[in-house]
């Protein structure tokens, strides 16, 4: 009697954390072996890294500003894959909604307590219009949205650089290719922290509601899994791709504006920082899940932080792009082999 290796599509959930701990455990120890050769201290790093992240209320609020953007480009991916999509372009969204967010804070003036607001919405409608065309190309020509998405990117960045060196440029000369600073600016949460923290982690919880509790989500569930099946039972999948898309775009839109007014307070290049890019393997790592993105988030955050901490210790950048990855590929190798288990052969046929 011999065994053979069975995928299933379903694991428990503590199954699931215990091959995700497990990997990321696994990983550690080979970064541990790495960094030994090397001639480093991978004790004293390690406790360096965690010191720095969550050793004092200034390194939480450091990784609370490295999560909000990340859980909401998060979120802006797995709503996509939820239906079958893939969102690629949450680095142009986010920067369109920044710009978005950067006309309506410098050209209209008022009270923080409504021109807030309505820079959310500006940047909302910002990330929500550059996906436009990726939506209605894909959802009526069946052009593919990985391309589409990914082109628009590039667009948004050349854009946003052009504003700054141009038209919108600090008047006052003393910020090089950024706009002024936007007057309003979100609460404080301490030092560093601000409110946009726990409005990401509202959106995450608003959008997994919305997904698991509604007529909605219901539909673009069964949409993913099976268009045809949807066709056939009468729902208007067409519809739900363009409605799915333009949220998702609406989400990364927002995460602009969060950064503008919470963080960065002036648009300027490179003001996505990646978070863009970054959402998309918080989305692989959370599964698509949209609570799942918050735990991604937190590890993708933590992980930049490690990445800064180990340079400031003379660990080129090179071996912090190899630990990352290292680390991001045997999480992805454990969520994968938790889902096989061993079955005895019935047969010499099998």
């Amino acid at each position: 009697m011999s065994w053979r290796l069975q995928r299933v599509p379903n694991v428990p959930a503590g199954a699931a954390l215990a091959g995700r701990l497990g990997a990321i455990v696994a990983a550690l120890a080979c970064v541990a072996a790495v960094l030994t050769l090397a001639g480093l201290a991978p004790g004293r790093l390690g406790a360096e890294v965690i010191g720095s992240a969550f050793g004092s209320i200034e390194g939480l609020e450091d990784l609370g500003l490295l999560v909000t953007p990340l859980i909401l480009t998060g979120i802006a991916v797995a709503l996509t894959q939820r239906i079958g999509l893939w969102n690629i372009g949450g680095e142009g969204q986010f920067n369109a909604g920044a710009l978005a967010a950067t006309a309506v804070g410098l050209h209209v003036g008022g009270d923080e307590i409504w021109v807030l607001p309505l820079m959310a919405l500006a940047g909302a409608a910002g990330g929500a219009a550059w996906i436009l065309v990726p939506t209605l190309a894909r959802a009526f020509a069946g052009v593919s949205e990985l391309i589409t998405t990914l082109l628009l990117n590039f667009v948004a960045a050349l854009l946003v650089a052009w504003l700054c060196t141009g038209p919108w440029r600090d008047p006052s000369g003393r910020a090089l290719a950024t706009t002024a600073r936007i007057p309003a600016e979100l609460p404080p949460l301490g030092d560093t922290l601000h409110w946009g923290f726990p409005a990401a982690i509202a959106v995450a919880v608003l959008a997994a509601g919305l997904l698991a509790f509604t007529r909605f989500g219901y539909e673009v569930r069964i949409a993913g899994a099976n268009p045809g099946a949807a066709l056939y039972a009468g729902i208007p999948v067409r519809a739900r791709i363009v409605a799915v898309m333009l949220l998702s775009g609406a989400v990364a839109g927002l995460a602009g504006t969060i950064e503008l007014a919470g963080t960065v307070h002036r648009l300027q290049g490179g003001i996505s920082n990646n978070y863009g890019y970054l959402g998309i393997m918080v989305a692989v790592l959370a599964r698509g899940s949209c609570l799942g993105v918050i735990a991604g988030a937190v590890l993708m955050a933590a992980l930049l932080n490690a990445g800064i901490v180990l340079q400031t210790q003379g660990v080129n950048t090179s071996t912090v792009l190899a630990i990352t990855g290292l680390i991001l590929l045997f999480t992805a190798i454990g969520d994968e082999v938790v889902h096989y288990r061993p079955v005895r052969r019935t047969s010499a046929a099998d």
